[in-house]
């Protein structure tokens, strides 16, 4: 395609094209405009599509009163909060957690009962939109980012799109227009759980807090395998992030808040090689806990046709990683999904590691990441403190030193602690003890 017919509007309409294949509802910003007889917004300064979100709220939570329903309304769009990202932290909670209302009981007491926002369950449950040049007008500032994608009225991603046949419209100049974005009309970014930009060739994704450094590309659709070459990176990003299920997955997930420790907080998401490898390691922990019937046949029990996980294999396996490909993170994602999983009754995780300086380090991550864990992590503080802790009949994060497990120099053993099959041990740096 030359450089005078490859535009911004061709990138523009193709990516529309793909998401309307993965079952969005298609619209122009000025379909949905205050002035026209579609109208779905009052004015131009409302960033969420009121009308969707009521529905959805009902439709989602069908035994909830009305009042119940117009708490949880107001409590999701009225969000308050000292900073841009306090506020986004503050959402992302309701969203995944959904929101707590409280009806009257028959004695005329209340009872707290959670309102949810998304079915994250059955994607089809939910509204999918797609909405080419959104106008946004906020103090004084009118800005038309390229696509928003409002799922039950909320805008959770925002596009900026750019043509690779022009040398100064780069991917990085999109990053750049959204950085001015957030500043000139935040009420937008409010509800932001992803950014993405692309040239129509190059594709990014990141996070609301994210730097240059962390808008990375997305490589592959399913998992499987990278992606051909022959596949733009605008249509591996759509097709392996924003097909509705891996998306509600993503915000489900693969989303952390963390204070660096200056007050600074940072929003982080996983790449593709950390969602891929986390759901795969999820799948082999579901094995490897599960109790294998005697008449069941011999063979291999994988999610994918690697060598091992045999009936009754316990190993759940390995996850290589490069330096800078966030371990750490991977750890702490995969423990969030282990945790939540309803087949794992609530397990106890044990992360070990050989070094006392490794094990503060990850402790430190996970600590900063437990909205994600739902629970406070702990560390042993020696022999006897990890084999109580380790005597728990559920939850818990615990992290030791191999060492700790070692006999000490009076020839002592260790008693069995647990004949749970939900506890599960995760090793850093496995290859060295």
């Amino acid at each position: 395609m030359s450089g005078a017919s490859f535009t911004e509007s061709i990138v523009e309409h193709a990516a529309l094209e793909w998401l309307e294949a993965l079952g969005y509802t298609t619209l122009s910003g000025l379909d949905i405009a205050p002035e026209t007889p579609e109208a779905e917004r009052q004015d131009y300064a409302q960033v969420i599509l009121e009308g969707r979100l009521r529905q959805a709220l009902a439709r989602l939570n069908p035994g909830l009163p009305a009042q119940a329903l117009e708490d949880a309304f107001r409590r999701l769009t009225r969000l308050d909060a000292p900073s841009l990202e306090a506020c986004n932290r503050r959402f992302h909670r309701l969203l995944v957690e959904g929101v707590t209302v409280e009806i009257p009981r028959p004695d005329g007491t209340l009872a707290g009962l959670q309102a949810r926002v998304l079915d994250f369950d059955q994607p089809e449950n939910n509204d999918w939109l797609a909405v080419n040049q959104f106008t946004v007008v906020e103090n004084k500032h009118n800005r038309r980012p390229d696509i928003v994608l409002f799922v039950n009225g909320l805008p959770l991603a925002v596009f900026e799109l750019k043509n690779a046949a022009d040398e100064k419209a780069t991917i990085w100049q999109a990053y750049h227009q959204l950085q001015t974005y957030k500043q000139e009309i935040p009420s937008l970014f409010t509800y932001n759980e992803a950014l993405f930009i692309s040239d129509g060739l190059q594709a990014r994704l990141g996070s609301l807090t994210g730097n240059k450094e962390w808008f990375l590309p997305w490589r592959t659709i399913t998992g499987e395998g990278i992606a051909s070459h022959s596949l733009s990176e605008l249509q591996v990003a759509l097709e392996g992030v924003f097909e509705p299920r891996r998306f509600l997955d993503m915000i489900r997930y693969f989303i952390v808040f963390e204070d660096d420790g200056s007050g600074k907080l940072l929003k982080k998401m996983a790449g593709y090689h950390q969602y891929h490898a986390v759901n795969v390691a999820l799948q082999e922990t579901l094995r490897a806990c599960r109790k294998v019937a005697a008449r069941e046949p011999a063979g291999r029990y994988l999610s994918r046709q690697f060598p091992g996980g045999e009936p009754g294999d316990q190993r759940v396996g390995v996850i290589w990683h490069t330096q800078g490909a966030g371990k750490s993170l991977t750890m702490a994602f995969y423990a969030g999904r282990v945790i939540l999983h309803p087949e794992m009754h609530n397990p106890t995780l044990v992360v070990l590691t050989d070094r006392i300086d490794l094990d503060n380090q990850l402790f430190g991550v996970f600590s900063r990441c437990q909205e994600l864990l739902r629970q406070q992590p702990v560390q042993a503080r020696d022999r006897a403190d990890l084999r109580q802790l380790l005597r728990v009949n559920a939850g818990g994060v615990v992290f030791t030193t191999v060492q700790k497990f070692f006999p000490d120099e009076k020839g002592d053993r260790y008693p069995l602690l647990s004949d749970r099959r939900n506890i599960v041990v995760i090793a850093d740096e496995a290859h060295r003890s």
